[in-house]
């Protein structure tokens, strides 16, 4: 099984989609940490990333399309879900193309969406430990004691792209962005609209069921 997950920052793609590659023995595919291990490994696509990060600048969608590409090719006995790509029209276009190319196709494409109000709710508790990178949440998950990590004792942080006044903006942009990825998805057959705003179990039994069907 071929999927892609999006939805706006905060919506719950990471929990869900690791969750459900793990119980289902396919590979997460999240860009964030092919990028990051694109980079650490020194491969071709991460030393041209590593170019335009240093210097500031955005990765161009062909290089993220190739990291991608590389991971698909390398192991996609079981399938692959993709959680943080596409995230615009172009990077969309060229994962249909670099699939069309390897005989592969999505079988389900998910938006999970809920409301902006929730959102900012989540991202905004979200704590992170700065030794070992388990995370936490004021709300839902808060540790057993204030700033400091269960696991490892060490210190509890916010991330600065999680404070509120970035959150506002990083979901402008994500709106933005995505209207017309879903668009380009939608009507297409395997297309999924998740409403994702309740509780954790709730949406993932939601998820599993939607994508069996």
């Amino acid at each position: 099984m071929n999927l892609v997950l999006f939805g706006p920052p905060g919506v719950g793609k990471g929990t869900q989609g690791e969750r459900f590659s793990s119980e289902n023995s396919i590979n997460h595919l999240a860009m964030g940490d092919i990028l990051r291990a694109a980079v650490r490994d020194a491969t071709k696509a991460g030393q041209q990333a590593r170019t335009y990060m240093d210097s500031g600048k955005l990765v161009p969608d062909g290089v993220v399309v190739s990291m991608i590409e590389d991971r698909i090719v390398k192991d996609n006995t079981t399938g692959f879900l993709l959680d943080g790509f596409p995230r615009n029209v172009a990077q969309a276009i060229s994962l249909d193309d670099m699939l069309a190319h390897h005989h592969l196709t999505l079988d389900k494409v998910v938006f999970m969406d809920a409301p902006e109000e929730d959102l900012l709710e989540r991202l905004s508790g979200r704590l992170i430990c700065r030794a070992c990178g388990f995370g936490f949440h004021r709300h839902y998950s808060p540790p057993r004691e204030a700033g400091r990590c269960d696991r490892c004792d060490g210190e509890l942080y916010q991330r600065e792209d999680d404070r509120e006044e970035v959150i506002a903006n990083r979901l402008h942009v994500y709106r933005d962005q995505t209207e017309p990825l879903l668009a380009y998805y939608k009507g297409r057959p395997g297309f999924i609209r998740l409403d994702a705003s309740g509780e954790m179990q709730a949406v993932y039994t939601a998820l599993k069921e939607a994508v069996r069907d």
